[in-house]
C-alpha cells in the first residue's frame, strides 16, 4: 500500500501541471480580449488615410486596423501586420523607429518589419499598400 499515496501525488502532480499550461495557452490564445486577431493581416482592403499623415523616414500605427505603415522615402510606403508574431499583441506604439509589443516587449523594425528585440524572433507579415484616389489603401488587391 506504500506505492499507492506516491502514484497518486505523480498523478495530482500532472493534472495540476496539464492546469497551468492551459492558462499559459489561455492567455496567450488568439481568442483573447487583448487586441488578438485569428488573421494578422486584412482580408479585404483597408483605407487609411492620408499618406501626408506618416513622415518621410517615419512610421504611423493603426492600432484599430491592426496596420503600421512606414514611409522610407518620399511617395515610397510599406506597411505591416501591427500584430505581434510572438503572442499575437497589437503593437502600442512606435518609438525611435521601432513598433513596440506592450504585452512581452518585443520591439520590430518599422522599415522591415523584423523583430529587434525579443522574444519575438519572426518579423511582422508585409501587408500590400498603395496610394490610391489620394489616400493609402492597405490589404489585398491594394
Amino acid at each position: 500500500m506504500s506505492g499507492q499515496p506516491a502514484a497518486r501525488r505523480t498523478v495530482l502532480k500532472g493534472a495540476a501541471l496539464a492546469g497551468a499550461a492551459g492558462l499559459g495557452v489561455a492567455a496567450c490564445s488568439t481568442d483573447s480580449k487583448l487586441g488578438h486577431a485569428e488573421r494578422p493581416t486584412p482580408t479585404a482592403p483597408v483605407a487609411l488615410g492620408a499618406p501626408e499623415e506618416i513622415p518621410v523616414g517615419g512610421a504611423k500605427l493603426y492600432r484599430e486596423q491592426r496596420l503600421m505603415v512606414s514611409c522610407p522615402a518620399k511617395g515610397e510606403y510599406k506597411a505591416f501586420s501591427a500584430q505581434c508574431t510572438h503572442a499575437g499583441c497589437v503593437l502600442d506604439k512606435i518609438e525611435d523607429g521601432h513598433g513596440n509589443c506592450p504585452c512581452h516587449g518585443s520591439r520590430f523594425n518599422v522599415m522591415t518589419g523584423k523583430p529587434v528585440q525579443g522574444p519575438a524572433t519572426v518579423p511582422l507579415p508585409s501587408v500590400p499598400v498603395k496610394v490610391k484616389d489620394g489616400k493609402l489603401v492597405a490589404g489585398p488587391d491594394a
